[in-house]
This record gives C-alpha cells, sequence and structure tokens, in this order.
C-alpha cells in the first residue's frame, strides 16, 4: 500500500515518510544542528544514532513541531509540519524526551484526553485506551495518577498515548529509556507489529545493540551533521554498529595516567 510521499526541492515526489530538508537550529553562538536534511521511507524503522549534544532531540523536536527551526521544513506524508500543522500532526504519534505530561490525571484519564483532543470517539478512546493499558502492563495503574508513576511508567503511557490514534508515523525520543526489560520486549513488539501493519518509525537511542537488532535504517548525527544515513548493512559497511559509529563520530581517549588515583596499587 503506498501511504504517499514529500516533495523535494526539484519538484520531484518521494516515497519518504518524513522528509527533513535543511532542517537547522541555533542557541545563541551554538549551532544545534546544521542543514539537517534526511529521507525515511514508508514501512522502515529508523533508529537515529549520537553522541550526548549531537542534536538528536532538537532534531525530532523540529520534526515533530515542538520547536521552530531557523531554516528548513519538515513534512509528514507531504504536509508541512509549520505549515499545515494539523494535517502533518494529525498523521503522526510522537514520545518527546523531557516535556511534561498532565500528570495530575489518572493512566486512564490521560489517553481518554489524548484521545478526545484528536477528535475520535469517545468510545473508540475507551476502547483502545484500556487495550493499551493491559498490552504495556498498565492496566493495574490505570487509575493512579501519572504524577505517582515511576519513570519507566511514564515511558510506557506516553507511547499510548502517541499510539491510540493510529498514526502512519511515530517519532520516539528514547522510547526505552528506563523501561524494564519484560515492558521493553513488548514495546519492541508493538513497534515490529505497527511496521508489518504499513507504519513507519523513527526512533532515537544510545544503545546501538537495540538499534541494531530493530531498525532497518539507521542514521547517524554529530554536532547537528548527518554522518550516515541508509539501510543497517550500508552504515554497518561490513562491521558492527558500534564500531562503525564510534569510527564516524570518534573518541575520546584517556590520557596515560588519567584517573589514576582510582586504580588500587
Amino acid at each position: 500500500m503506498r501511504l504517499g510521499g514529500a516533495r523535494r526541492e526539484d519538484g520531484a515526489m518521494t516515497d519518504s515518510v518524513l522528509a527533513l530538508r535543511g532542517l537547522t537550529k541555533r542557541f545563541g553562538q551554538r549551532v544545534a544542528v546544521d542543514g539537517l536534511t534526511l529521507d525515511v521511507p514508508a514501512g522502515s524503522m529508523l533508529g537515529l544514532l549520537g553522541p550526548n549534544g549531537a542534536g538528536k532531540t532538537t532534531s525530532l523536536s523540529m520534526a515533530t513541531g515542538l520547536l521552530r527551526p531557523d531554516a528548513g521544513s519538515a513534512l509528514v506524508l507531504g504536509a508541512d509540519v509549520w505549515a499545515d500543522p494539523q494535517a502533518a500532526k494529525a498523521r503522526m504519534g510522537v514520545l518527546p524526551d523531557g516535556v511534561r505530561m498532565f500528570d495530575r490525571l489518572t493512566g486512564a484519564e490521560l489517553l481518554r484526553y489524548t484521545g478526545l483532543l484528536r477528535g475520535m470517539p469517545e468510545a473508540v478512546v475507551q476502547a483502545r485506551a484500556a487495550e493499551l493499558l493491559d498490552a504495556l502492563g498498565l492496566a493495574e495503574a490505570g487509575s493512579t495518577l501519572v504524577v505517582d508513576y515511576s519513570a519507566g511508567m511514564r515511558k510506557k503511557v506516553g507511547l499510548a498515548c502517541a499510539l491510540i490514534h493510529a498514526p502512519r508515523l511515530l517519532v520516539l525520543d528514547e522510547p526505552f529509556e528506563a523501561v524494564d526489560p519484560v515492558s521493553g520486549q513488548t514495546i519492541r513488539e508493538i513497534l515490529a507489529g505497527f511496521v508489518r501493519g504499513g507504519g513507519t518509525v523513527v526512533l532515537s537511542s544510545h544503545v546501538m545493540e537495540l538499534v541494531e537488532s530493530l531498525c532497518d535504517r539507521v542514521a547517524v548525527i554529530a554536532q547537528g551533521r548527518l554522518l550516515a544515513d541508509g539501510t543497517l548493512d550500508e552504515v554497518r559497511a561490513g562491521s558492527s554498529l558500534q564500531s562503525r559509529f564510534l569510527s564516524l563520530v570518534g573518541t575520546h581517549e584517556l590520557g596515560e595516567g588519567t584517573l589514576s588515583w582510582l586504580r588500587s596499587s
């Protein structure tokens, strides 16, 4: 099934569900993202990798309408996130990092609020909310205020909010962070099923093994610039993803004698 596409600068259509074109963001004199251009094909799961401060969260925030870029554009199935935000945001579900939830609602109330805000019929919202809470191991916590949730539980209810309207694109910032292994396996299965059903996923992570086992595409950024982008095998280039990542972004070598005081005699 063809999901649609985005228009390139030359006017031709692409099969990208998410198309970033020259995204740029500065904070004072610091360039956080520097002309990022990236295409995410339909039916793929792309892992966005980069060291701390590389610009991953800033890039995803601009791509999803949470942070206005200084230059460039982001399109979701051809809808410009900033020129036509209602159309673009209706097609995607977002799990941001560090954005505060309405945590004085219970988990069930938060999902109901999210679904109704998206214009879904209440009966559909109630049914999907119950199913999502159960699938993510939050059924018993559905009547608990989100403010009392653990970090992992907040991550899971945030994912449920991103899924409830059955979007065509999921953009997830560190979706496995603070999540226990059992819940992590459930999330893996949910995301894999979503992609098999025609959905597209973009997720950021620092865990190479997770991206290598889950994603079929990888993009690596550092200092706000795209260093590599392609299928998993293309980016790995015959090596492990960890080795390839380190060769791209560089390593911080400890000088001889550094932290010698930590060593026993």
